[in-house]
């Protein structure tokens, strides 16, 4: 179910199912993670930490080769992983302070 070949195959079916909405989710994909204030590198950095919280192995694949491709070391990568892991147990502690009275 999540391979690489899935995910081409079902996003062309989408695509033609709904090309206005489509075209415009790419271009806009495009111009987010384009270099700007925040260089490439980065952005594809946090797009991996992203991915890792949101546990998206298409965006964890796409995003990975994206950020090595920009210039990004298997030691950012591997910090950007703790920064994911501390981001969700943090959620998972405050959140927490919910079901204290």
């Amino acid at each position: 179910m999540y391979t690489m070949k899935n995910l081409f195959s079902k996003l062309g079916i989408l695509g033609k199912n709904a090309p206005k909405a489509m075209e415009t989710f790419q271009n806009f994909d495009k111009v987010a993670m384009e270099d700007g204030a925040i260089p490439k590198k980065y952005k594809e950095l946090m797009a991996v930490a992203i991915a890792l919280t949101t546990q998206c192995p298409y965006c964890l694949e796409i995003h990975r080769e994206k950020a090595i491709n920009a210039g990004a070391t298997e030691e950012e990568l591997a910090e950007a992983t703790f920064v994911s892991a501390a981001l969700r147990a943090g959620a998972a502690v405050t959140h927490g302070s919910h079901l204290i009275k």
